[in-house]
């Protein structure tokens, strides 16, 4: 297997762009979102776009294939929201580890197809829908939607069927909460400790507006400090503010890392329309 410590020395390594704008052009319905074995499930499943890696794998497949095709070292699996906590809106908590290595599997075949030159396959680990150090009622600001024991044990589940399905990497990416970010290196540190592997992290968050800081409420410096206790092989920013405006905290995380710095700005902010100008 590449060595990834040993590639990011010679160059700069190419992640994949966005999952979600790539299916959003397939335009699936409700029906496509089911397919055949969720038919008559009892939710609305359109917009539970990790379900697609059993519903639609061909598609998911393609997407990668593309991303590798347009120069891509690394693509991250369709796993964003495959937490058990974030599966609950679709009552779908009972499939984590299957969505998870499914994903996993169909994004490790992808790669090895391409035999150019290393390719790597990074196992997507999201933030949840839950933020563990606010309250999401401002009337109860001592009241907490999730514990970190609640997290911690979603995560780990995630963990370990990314690892199954092939993954060379975990990214904990699009951090608004370093406590949930916490709670998720906690369970990769104990995954890994039980079982005696151990493969690269990369963590990524994301300045929510103008302050520079996370929705948590730390800069970028402080957020670096609070997780370079993990060792990533990388630490950086995605999401949110485009890439103009995310230039600065990219430089400031340059500054003060000892590890390698990731971006990947997304279009920005939508506008009053609900439309992405960049």
């Amino acid at each position: 297997m590449p060595d990834i410590y040993k590639e990011i020395q010679k160059r700069i390594l190419v992640l994949d762009g966005a999952m979600g704008t790539m299916l959003q052009q397939y335009n699936f319905t409700e029906e496509d979102f089911r397919g055949e074995r969720f038919k008559d499930y009892p939710t609305s499943l359109k917009g539970n776009n990790d379900l697609l890696s059993l519903t639609q794998p061909e598609a998911i497949a393609t997407i990668h294939a593309k991303y590798f095709d347009a120069g891509a070292d690394i693509v991250e699996t369709n796993t964003f929201s495959g937490t058990s906590i974030a599966m609950a809106d679709y009552q779908m908590e009972d499939l984590v580890y299957e969505l998870n290595y499914e994903s996993a599997k169909i994004a490790r075949e992808v790669a090895d197809e391409f035999t150019d030159r290393p390719r790597f396959v990074a196992g997507s680990i999201g933030p949840t829908n839950r933020t563990a150090s606010m309250s999401p009622d401002v009337n109860d600001p001592g009241f907490r939607a999730v514990t970190f024991d609640d997290l911690r044990v979603a995560y780990k589940q995630q963990v370990e069927a990314l690892i199954d399905g092939g993954v060379d990497i975990l990214l904990v990416e699009t951090v608004f909460d370093t406590l949930n970010a916490k709670a998720a290196l906690f369970a990769i540190d104990e995954f890994f400790e039980e079982k005696g592997v151990r493969i690269p992290i990369m963590i990524s968050g994301t300045v929510t507006d103008a302050s520079g800081r996370i929705l948590s409420g730390q800069t970028v410096e402080a957020f670096w400090n609070s997780l370079r206790h993990a060792k990533p092989l990388t630490f950086g920013l995605n999401c949110a503010l485009g890439a103009a405006l995310m230039r600065p905290y990219i430089a400031e995380l340059a500054k003060v890392c000892d590890v390698a710095v990731s971006c990947y700005p997304n279009a920005g902010l939508p506008n009053a329309f609900g439309e992405y100008e960049l």
